[in-house]
């Protein structure tokens, strides 16, 4: 069923058609394995016996590095077959379910010290009610560290598109051989730092970090001063406010 709250926005279920090949892509993938997971893990620090939500945990890879590091976590994805791989990865006592960011979220209210909204808020035109949402299950100081894809992306690699406007742009991407298209709603910096205010967060940092010390060099960018640093997402580090 579609809600009124979908209709501008990709379905909840589109990662179902490449949830696979997704998951064999960015099981070593540059952005993924050696670029936002190490980063989102740093921007934690010690997360041992706090109780984390990773909104959007898709299959998971998240929520496995957080619990080898001694967090309680729960995730939640808006796609079934994205649930099923990372029930497959962590095993059927993962607390896991399928549900949509865009609606109410089955957890109670402080539920949690911490939270993720990792590559999932800018396939969203509407912040407001998942960045609520968020904020209603962390605990006053709690942390939101949230993902999306640079605001300095248009001007760069789409001069069409009005930095200042919240618009969307249709993406293709490969995913293992196979194709799928993305549609990602950018705004401007300023817009994304005022639906954390309206949200009751505040900025406690702003990231661009470099890939992982780790990273295989045949994965880095060529013909760059620096490999190692690229424009390709911005991660914020929020605070919960009483």
């Amino acid at each position: 069923m579609t809600s009124e709250a979908q209709t501008a926005e990709q379905q909840p279920d589109h990662y179902d058609a490449f949830a696979e090949a997704y998951a064999r892509a960015n099981e070593n993938g540059l952005f993924t394995r050696w670029y936002t997971r190490p980063a989102v893990l740093d921007l934690l620090g010690d997360v041992a016996g706090r109780r984390i939500l990773d909104a959007g945990c898709g299959t998971g890879p998240l929520v496995a590095d957080l619990k080898e590091r001694g967090a309680s976590v729960a995730g939640f994805d808006a796609s079934p077959a994205m649930i099923r791989l990372a029930r497959e990865r962590l095993g059927d006592e993962a607390d896991l379910k399928v549900a949509d960011l865009t609606l109410p979220l089955p957890y109670d209210d402080e539920a949690f010290d911490d939270a993720l909204a990792v590559l999932v808020l800018h396939y969203l035109k509407d912040w407001s009610r998942p960045l609520a949402e968020l904020r209603r299950m962390l605990k006053p100081g709690g942390r939101l560290v949230v993902v999306v894809n640079h605001p300095v992306i248009p001007p760069v690699m789409y001069p069409e598109i009005d930095y200042f406007a919240t618009v969307p742009n249709e993406e293709e991407y490969d995913f293992d051989g196979v194709s799928a298209t993305l549609r990602i709603w950018y705004r401007s910096l300023s817009a994304m730092s005022e639906s954390f205010s309206a949200a009751a967060f505040r900025i406690a940092a702003i990231s661009e970090p470099p890939v992982s010390p780790d990273t295989p060099p045949e994965l880095l960018p060529p013909s760059k001063p620096d490999p190692t640093r690229f424009i390709g997402f911005i991660f914020f580090t929020l605070e919960a406010l009483s």
